[in-house]
């Protein structure tokens, strides 16, 4: 396959998947590898829509993960969805996997899907770093479509007990389950990932089902990084590999 000008594959280390990724914009980080895991328990033959799709990474692993599923990336930025788009065609996906460039915002699905996953911008419009980088700025702040817009659009695609699986800050988790509960996705599950043991956490991975009773699962912290800077055995099972 012909690559454009800073492009590169790289292997996902799953069942010989390939990724297409620009470094000048981003590349895709643990946050979206452990988000995959989280929403590995989303049965098989699920249909899957995954809000802010990206490099189209999430999709891809899931299409290991998740086995029969069926998966619809919604990505508004067309040079993004359009480079998602040709590592799916990369890994023979076509049939499994559909990228499409819109807004979430925009998307009309109602009551269509067992599943959602998402990591949205967790930057709110106009707060932190402001990269100048305008495909960075519109990935990691709320540019085009708020945390509210995506939970919105969640629940409005998923089917009745379906749900959605997050990954977002800590400080946005008042927001995630105000918003959550406004349209109807209960939190049933929640885990808070720390770089390493002592320190304070980075992230939370989030699920929350649509209809459901009250009764959130707290689950047992994730650390990412030993004392010495490699990987805990858990996240080396969740890439699969060997620490060298």
């Amino acid at each position: 396959m012909e690559l454009k000008e800073e492009e590169r594959i790289d292997d996902l280390q799953l069942n010989n998947l390939k990724i297409i990724q620009n470094p000048k914009w981003f590349c895709f980080g643990i946050d979206s590898v452990i988000l995959s895991d989280f929403a590995k328990e989303i049965h098989k033959n699920s249909k899957i829509l995954d809000l802010g799709t990206g490099t189209g990474i999430l999709a891809i692993l899931l299409s290991e993960k998740v086995k029969e599923s069926k998966i619809v990336g919604i990505e508004v930025q067309k040079e993004v969805a359009e480079m998602a788009t040709r590592s799916v065609g990369l890994n023979n996906l076509e049939d499994r996997i559909e990228i499409i460039n819109t807004n979430v915002k925009q998307i009309t699905y109602s009551e269509e899907f067992n599943a959602v996953v998402t990591n949205p911008p967790y930057k709110e419009k106009d707060t932190g770093l402001i990269n100048e980088n305008n495909v960075k700025l519109i990935s990691r702040h709320e540019i085009n479509g708020t945390l509210e817009d995506f939970i919105k659009a969640a629940s409005k695609a998923l089917k009745d007990k379906g749900s959605m699986y997050m990954v977002n800050r800590p400080e946005r988790i008042v927001d995630i389950f105000e918003h959550c509960r406004k349209y109807k996705l209960e939190p049933k599950k929640l885990q808070f990932v720390y770089s390493k043991i002592g320190g304070k956490p980075t992230l939370i991975l989030v699920k929350a089902t649509k209809n459901a009773n009250k009764y959130l699962k707290v689950e047992k912290p994730l650390y990412i990084y030993k004392e010495d800077g490699k990987y805990m055995d858990e996240i080396l099972k969740i890439y699969r590999k060997d620490e060298k």
